[in-house]
């Protein structure tokens, strides 16, 4: 299969140009030169800043707060007035990297115009540069209202988180080929319709391959192989937060072991009294 782009395992891929912030232009710019995107999830000030720092082209601030933050054993839960509180979180900590806010559970479904309503709430109360929504060619009519209106949007497709009931729980869509013809179709749709850029989650490689051969839009992956045009992953799957991470993501830390070290070192001090030591008091 020909793919767009010549980059592979023994060829370097270009340099990112220095840029004072991205803009959705510039994904398309990367997608043309064979650039692959970053993107990782933030819900805070305190990690947006750390992510921003480290270079990180976009961040998503996702509805995935649900399972990450909340406590859900979903997304579905979540609110779109939580997302417009953790949005401006994100917003405010950053210089460089796209914010880019999910439009969440029962924020979009239901009209255009409902959908237009909540990302102009995102966009003004959260300083989002950027929504997200799921769905194929049943959303083109609410991508084409909010992109028509000065709003980039992100499509979804694959494993819709929202979805999960419908789907039938976390599994990877796409394996039949009517169900990957399915996947091909709803992309050029969200494509026609206005989308920036489109994320793939949980499909098998060939497809999303397929699918980013086909889009002049960039496309994001999720597990859903390396033949795409950027990758996004969940902060705390990617740093080690957890016992447990998804097959497709990669520990590249261990945050949480290095935490919880760190807490046992603290209650272990206060406990013997060698903590606060002198230094950490004022004598007057």
């Amino acid at each position: 299969m020909h793919l767009h782009s010549s980059t592979g395992p023994d060829t370097p891929a270009p340099a990112a140009p220095v840029r004072k912030r991205i803009r959705v232009h510039h994904l398309a710019e990367d997608k043309a030169a064979g650039r692959r995107t970053t993107m990782l999830t933030a819900y805070d000030a305190l990690t947006a800043r750390i992510f921003d720092q480290a270079g990180i082209d976009m961040l998503l601030v996702g509805d995935s707060l649900g399972n990450v933050v909340l406590g859900h054993e979903t997304t579905i839960p979540v609110t779109l007035d939580e997302l417009v509180v953790a949005t401006r979180s994100v917003a405010r900590a950053t210089t460089r990297a796209l914010v880019l806010a999910d439009l969440p559970f029962g924020s979009y479904e239901a009209s255009p115009q409902q959908a237009h309503a909540s990302a102009v709430r995102l966009l003004k109360e959260g300083g989002a540069h950027a929504v997200k929504l799921e769905g194929g060619a049943r959303v083109a009519e609410h991508v084409a209202l909010l992109t028509g209106s000065g709003i980039p949007v992100f499509g979804h497709l694959g494993f819709t988180p929202q979805s999960e009931n419908m789907l039938g729980g976390k599994r990877v869509q796409g394996r039949s080929d009517e169900a990957a013809e399915r996947i091909c179709e709803d992309a050029v749709a969200l494509q026609e319709a206005g989308v920036v850029a489109v994320v793939l989650e949980m499909i098998p490689a060939p497809v999303a391959a397929r699918v980013t051969e086909i889009l002049r839009v960039p496309t994001i992956g999720i597990g859903a192989g390396s033949e795409v045009d950027g990758q996004v992953l969940v902060w705390t799957d990617m740093a080690g937060m957890g016992d447990w991470s998804p097959r497709f993501a990669k520990q590249f830390g261990q945050v949480g072991a290095a935490l919880t070290r760190a807490t046992q070192d603290y209650v272990a001090e206060v406990q013997a009294g060698t903590f606060p030591a002198r230094e950490h008091q004022f004598d007057e």
